[in-house]
């Protein structure tokens, strides 16, 4: 697998499964009924961001990550970042190398932590996989997300110091 800058050829790719993993309404807090340019525009970082995706060898777009300071001004020292993966190609190891990614990637950049401001907590293997590359959870906000089928479930607030 290989983690490069994603480019507008790659947005195509990103599409079809940020739209469906959106349109769920089960892990990310977007409308649902996003429409492409607005997706592309929210995923597709211009600097200080970032935008990467994961392919595999024969090139084919496995999921995507876009990095990005958590807020600006002298909060700007703290990274966030998002993440998704095609429903298609889960369980390969794609979310634990993109979060591996993150990482280095803030940490080259000499930002002091990552945040993660909207974890779902019926989420859990996202949970799992960040807790078990040390992010710890600062905090839930109790029914902070609207699950179609769960009803109300909590929002995590999840932090690593780097």
């Amino acid at each position: 697998m290989l983690i490069r800058d994603a480019n507008a050829a790659d947005w195509p790719a990103v599409w079809p499964f940020f739209r469906s993993v959106v349109r769920a309404g089960e892990t990310y807090s977007y409308p649902l009924d996003i429409d492409e340019p607005a997706a592309r525009a929210l995923w597709m970082l211009p600097p200080p961001g970032r935008t990467v995706v994961a392919v595999d060898d024969s090139g084919t777009v496995l999921g995507s990550a876009k990095m990005n300071p958590n807020q600006m001004g002298n909060a700007a020292h703290i990274a966030s970042a998002s993440f998704m993966v095609d429903p298609r190609h889960r369980r390969r190891g794609t979310g634990r190398a993109l979060g591996e990614h993150a990482l280095a990637w803030a940490r080259a950049e000499g930002y002091r932590g990552m945040q993660f401001n909207a974890v779902v907590e019926s989420n859990t293997g996202a949970v799992a996989l960040w807790q078990s590359l040390g992010f710890q959870i600062m905090t839930t906000i109790p029914e902070g997300f609207h699950h179609p089928t769960r009803g109300y479930v909590g929002l995590h607030i999840m932090y690593q110091r780097l």
